[in-house]
């Protein structure tokens, strides 16, 4: 059975950071592209950032300089660093996975998890 788990979540003020962690299990997502997405409260869920298996990365332009994912195969886990934090980055952060390269489709993830909250506020 595959399974996402997202951890890391948590309250911040703004310009604090936070690491996110997503640990996958049930099968080996190595050559798989992984991708985080958020779903703030009455929006649809949106897209985040993204990393192939050979590690290409792309980043939604919000984020672009303040977060970096980053994977390690070895582990099937990917990570999101959350710098610089603003209020409207407060949201549910879901990781997600899907063979062939990085999108930012959210209809072509099949595998997700249950999410990881993340509230930044003073």
């Amino acid at each position: 059975q595959v399974q996402l788990v997202e951890s890391g979540g948590g309250l911040v003020q703004p310009g604090e950071s936070l690491t996110l962690t997503c640990a996958t299990s049930g099968r080996t997502f190595s050559s798989y592209a992984m991708g985080w997405f958020r779903q703030a409260p009455g929006k649809e869920r949106e897209f985040v950032a993204a990393i192939s298996w050979y590690h290409s990365t792309n980043y939604a332009d919000y984020v672009k300089g303040r977060f970096t994912i980053s994977r390690d195969n070895a582990k099937n886990t990917v990570y999101l660093q959350m710098n610089s934090l603003k209020p409207e980055d407060t949201a549910v952060y879901y990781c997600a996975v899907r063979p062939g390269s990085a999108s930012d489709s959210v209809g072509s993830y099949g595998y997700w998890g249950q999410g990881t909250q993340v509230a930044v506020s003073s």
